[in-house]
Parts: C-alpha cells; structure tokens; sequence
C-alpha cells in the first residue's frame, strides 16, 4: 500500500482528525487541534497568542524584520507564529499587518519515524510518512502560501512546513516546493 493509500484510508476512516492533529489551511493559516482555534493570516497577535496558549506554553522571540514574534511546543512540534511585517523594499501599501507567518518544524533531531500529532495538507499527514510518499501523493501544486523541501531530508521525514501569506497578484508559482537548506 503507497503512502497516498494509507493517508486516504486513514481520512475515510476518520482518523486523522480524532487525533488531534492540525489542519494546512492554504490561503487562510493554521487549524489548531482540540478546537483551539485557527491562526488566520492577519489576525493580531492577541488572538494568535491566545488559541496557542490553549495548547502549549508561548513564550516570547525575536525575528528581524517583524513587530512581533512567540515559539510554542506542542507534542513535540514547534510552531514559530510572527507577524506584523513592514515591506522589505519600503513600498508603501506592502506591509503585512497581523499574523504573517507560521513555521512548524519537528523538535529534537533528525526524524527517523512519524510524528505523534498529524500536520494535514489536502488529506494528507505531512510528518506522518516518508517524505517522498508526501511529495508523491501532494503533487506539484500549486499549494498557495505553503513552502515545503521539493525532496526529504536524509532520514526520510519531512521535517518542516512554512505558511504565509501569499504574494499578491502571484500565480501561486511563488509558493511551490522550495530546495531543502543544508
């Protein structure tokens, strides 16, 4: 059975949302599990910080370039949740106000196994099966706002997940599958 199989059946049967996993909303953000809420792209970070803290400790960061920024762990996933970005160039009428981004990366090293919350995208469980069977059963796109590696890493699991607005007037081109960073 390919990995898109075992992801299709697990979705008939219901399981991967009674896991309690978190849904990839493209366009839109995060669905948070055990109706904490979703992080919506230009929300303020009150609301981003208060449906977090239903699930995990927030704890404040810093990311250069924004107005504001927090990590969380939960069940060994980290989410790092910033925003209010002005634009890079100076444009007038580009910044970002309210939640910009959302990165959700797996704690500790390498993952040689599948994570225990599911991170879904279109039905599929993104940390839960080998990276190519991911990659296979998602296809080329386009996936707007949604940035994952175009190959998996060497231990065979996605290891992180990159949400954010997408550009403006884009042709979703912009938010395919970028290169893995070494």
């Amino acid at each position: 059975m390919t990995g898109s199989e075992r992801h299709a059946e697990a979705d008939r049967a219901g399981l991967l949302p009674a896991l309690g996993g978190l849904d990839v909303l493209p366009r839109t953000g995060l669905a948070l599990p055990h109706r904490a809420g979703v992080l919506r792209f230009g929300m303020s970070e009150r609301a981003a910080r208060w449906a977090v803290a239903t699930l995990a400790d927030v704890r404040e960061t810093w990311v250069c370039g924004t107005g504001w920024a927090f990590t969380a762990r939960y069940e060994g996933l980290e989410l790092l949740v910033y925003g209010d970005c002005p634009d890079r160039l100076g444009r007038t009428g580009h910044d970002r106000h309210g939640l910009a981004a959302v990165h959700l990366g797996r704690c500790g090293p390498q993952p040689t196994g599948p994570s225990a919350v599911p991170v879904v995208l279109h039905g599929i469980d993104l940390f839960g099966y080998p990276a190519a069977e991911v990659l296979e059963a998602l296809g080329p796109g386009p996936h707007p706002g949604v940035s994952l590696p175009r190959t998996g890493p060497p231990t065979g699991y996605l290891q992180e997940l990159r949400l954010s607005v997408p550009q403006a007037g884009g042709t979703g081109r912009e938010s395919h599958a970028t290169e893995e960073s070494s």
